[in-house]
């Protein structure tokens, strides 16, 4: 297992339009974060988010535009052909060597729906999403590729190949999913609520991968100095995630995920929603993750008051 241990910055495409993120890129590097995450979303959550930027287009920018690693979750197989996946992957990596990695996984209808008009059972995104790897991991590695499965690739090749093929992470909700995907990954990136949801993923990711491939975590909160603020801006933006693990993968529009989660009052949501005004508490919860096994943590401020977050992360570095 790599001895680095990071914090990186969270880039929400549903929340911000992308000259906006590209600006909180630029600020989170001076800020001293270690790295940048990028989600990759078609529809916002919410209608309230209001977002969508393209997320392959926006990491190119962002990279030219700062120093630091990024990462960047996708699903390929429905909304992205794999051999396309690997395309972007390798181009993003021939300009920027050694500073990209790329996380699959099997995705949510809110963005896959829109391309077949169905969703397909977890077992079989699975089996897609375990296909997909095996042929982007191909190409990537310069092979030609042909495959038939829960996609076609006919006789596929890429000629613009990076130095060094990026390491391909599974991405994973459930302990369950991340000791799948520990069969063809290289590292695991998963979604925590606290320290020992963390060990446990990653125990079950690492079991099966071994001791020395990395993992991941991205903590969502919401974070001011102002309680009312982050309590009300985070539950403004981020009810709409309050729905359960299945729901969160199936439902396929923002006005389901606003139906679904229209009722919940603001103290409902900070029941069961973390919010911060400390920013040494919310540094305290990062580093519990990294005891627990986690190489780098991505933290996910999910109200809109992003520059205030960053420049608290700044105040907190050079405390």
């Amino acid at each position: 297992m790599s001895d680095n241990r990071e914090i990186a910055y969270h880039a929400s495409h549903e929340q911000f339009a992308p000259s906006e993120l590209l600006e909180l890129a630029v600020l989170a590097e001076k800020a001293g974060f270690d790295a940048i995450h990028s989600s990759d979303h078609f529809h916002p959550w919410s209608e309230r988010q209001g977002q969508s930027g393209f997320s392959f287009a926006w990491v190119a920018a962002a990279m030219q535009a700062t120093f630091l690693p990024f990462s960047l979750v996708c699903a390929p197989g429905q909304r992205y052909h794999p051999a396309i996946v690997a395309q972007a992957i390798s181009t993003l990596c021939e300009m920027f060597p050694s500073r990209f990695t790329v996380e699959l996984g099997s995705g949510e209808a809110i963005n896959e729906y829109m391309s077949h008009g169905y969703w397909p059972p977890k077992q079989v995104r699975n089996a897609r999403l375990e296909q997909a790897a095996q042929v982007i991991r191909r190409l990537l590695n310069g092979e030609e590729v042909s495959h038939s499965g829960h996609f076609e690739v006919h006789e596929a090749r890429l000629y613009t190949l990076p130095a060094k093929p990026p390491m391909l992470f599974g991405a994973a909700l459930s302990e369950q999913t991340a000791a799948w995907c520990a069969n063809w990954a290289d590292g695991l990136l998963t979604a925590v609520t606290n320290a020992e949801d963390a060990a446990k993923k990653i125990k079950a990711f690492r079991t099966v991968a071994g001791n020395e491939k990395p993992a991941f975590v991205q903590y969502a909160f919401s974070y001011h100095k102002d309680f009312n603020t982050a309590l009300t801006e985070g539950h403004q933006q981020w009810r709409s995630n309050m729905v359960g693990i299945n729901d969160l993968a199936d439902l396929h529009s923002p006005k389901e995920f606003d139906q679904r989660t229209e009722n919940i009052t603001m103290e409902e949501f900070a029941e069961k929603f973390p919010v911060y005004t400390s920013f040494s508490s919310l540094m305290d919860t990062a580093n519990s993750f990294l005891s627990a096994g986690a190489n780098r943590v991505i933290m996910h401020n999910v109200n809109r008051c992003q520059k205030q977050f960053i420049s608290g992360y700044q105040e907190y570095k050079n405390s």
